[in-house]
């Protein structure tokens, strides 16, 4: 069996693309997100099993919208006449000389990882979370985290999308096409994306180590150094007492790389036992830590792929800010430290490189972005977020696309400069605005 016909059978992939039948419209039970805090607003779920079921949904819709593994925290996702799952849409094909590999839009990370990992690839970063699928993290820009590391985004190389009118449009980086920065991250607004292209590469081995008790004060002079230190790194604080309470460094190993540890980082002491980001909560959900290489997949993600992610029942919210101001806007969010604290699960600090793409949060920007996994207290966190995004109002924050905020559209849409253009491309693939719902609408078009 060559690689590209384990490939296709590894998982059963075979088994789920080979089922014949029609579609089903399902009349499901009042359906959430994962998170449980969003109750989406249709019973009219379509799970078409092919490409072509798929054109077939999408003609036959007057409005529809795509639903990944629904992680998203609001209605991204959401619609009130249609929604279509892509989940049966789990091929994987591996091209070696273009050293791409395509993916269906059902495809998990985790999935995606352990399949491509055993013939010697790798893709560039992984999400804290391995569990969320490489359609829909891409559409929103989800990322990983490192300096020199792009949103998971900036290694997609092509893309199959079923527009308005129920045709393919197929999409390639290589051919140069100008939509091509402007569709990647779409929000869903372009059409339903059926597959997904990735860059890969060889696979590598990471090591991870955690240190507790990170002083704030180092970020002022060195804070690109501290997210420098090694190919990705992400500070976990609670906002008290101006320090993170932890601090993850994954290092990217090469053979014959030395992998010893200092005993500190910055102050900051290296912890003796697995931890997890959530004070009191087991380690066992965790990446390996303490040093111990392993593969890319394994220790790139915070979370493992056969446990609950975090802490379950929680919300989410995240800002990028500019990188070059991040010390200053750190400082912006711990002045409300007693405001957030009593609601929070804890913040994550994490860096992502600038990109080309238009609505990307890192958006010709390197970023800081501070992530909040917060208690399932809605009530309170939707107090809290306008007091966060008006102290960040100076460093123009761009909040996650598929996470929890309360930022005005008139003050959301001055920061991406190609919201214009991006409304134009959407306009083109879909005229009568099919793929529209109230999010895009209020967020995108809204004065």
């Amino acid at each position: 069996m060559d690689k590209r016909e384990f490939l296709k059978a590894s998982g059963g992939f075979v088994a789920a693309n080979m089922m014949s039948g029609a579609f089903a419209q399902q009349h499901a039970e009042p359906r959430t997100n994962w998170a449980g805090n969003y109750t989406f607003s249709t019973e009219n779920l379509h799970t078409p099993a092919s490409v072509d079921e798929v054109r077939e949904v999408v003609k036959k819709c007057s409005h529809v919208r795509a639903l990944g593994t629904r992680h998203s925290f609001n209605s991204i996702a959401d619609s009130k006449e249609n929604q279509v799952s892509l989940k049966k849409l789990d091929q994987i094909t591996l091209d070696e000389k273009a050293r791409t590999v395509t993916v269906g839009a059902g495809v998990r990370y985790g999935d995606l990882a352990t399949v491509i990992d055993k013939l010697g690839y790798a893709v560039h970063n992984l999400a804290s979370l391995p569990h969320i699928s490489v359609a829909g993290a891409c559409s929103t820009g989800t990322h990983g985290s490192g300096v020199h590391n792009g949103n998971l985004a900036t290694v997609v190389a092509g893309l199959e999308i079923v527009t308005a009118d129920g045709a393919l449009a197929h999409l390639t980086r290589e051919k140069g096409d100008p939509r091509f920065d402007g569709v990647v991250v779409a929000l869903g607004a372009a059409g339903v994306v059926t597959s997904v292209t990735l860059e890969v590469q060889p696979s590598f081995q990471v090591a991870q180590s955690v240190y507790q008790n990170f002083s704030f004060d180092h970020l002022q002079h060195h804070l690109q150094e501290v997210f420098s230190t090694a190919y990705s790194v992400s500070l976990f604080t609670d906002w008290q007492n101006h320090q993170a309470t932890q601090v993850w460094i994954k290092r990217r190993l090469a053979p014959g790389d030395s992998n010893k540890w200092q005993p500190e980082f910055f102050g900051a002491k290296l912890a003796t036992q697995k931890l997890h980001p959530l004070a009191g909560h087991s380690a066992e959900a965790c990446t390996e830590q303490q040093g111990i290489p392993g593969p890319w997949f394994e220790r790139l993600p915070h979370f493992r792929m056969n446990f609950t992610p975090s802490s379950g029942q929680e919300l989410q919210s995240e800002y990028f800010v500019p990188l070059d101001r991040g010390y200053e806007a750190i400082l912006a969010v711990e002045k409300l430290r007693d405001h957030i604290t009593p609601h929070l699960f804890i913040t994550e600090l994490r860096t992502i490189a600038a990109d080309k793409l238009w609505m990307s949060m890192a958006y010709e920007r390197p970023s800081l972005a501070i992530h909040f996994t917060w208690k399932p207290e809605w009530p309170e966190v939707k107090q809290v977020l306008p007091q966060i995004e008006a102290a960040l109002e100076p460093f123009e924050p761009r909040p996650h696309w598929g996470k929890l905020f309360t930022l005005a559209p008139q003050k959301l849409q001055p920061h991406y400069a190609r919201l214009g253009d991006f409304k134009e491309l959407v306009k083109r693939f879909d005229p009568s605005g099919k793929f529209r719902n109230e999010f895009v609408n209020a967020n995108l078009y809204s004065s």
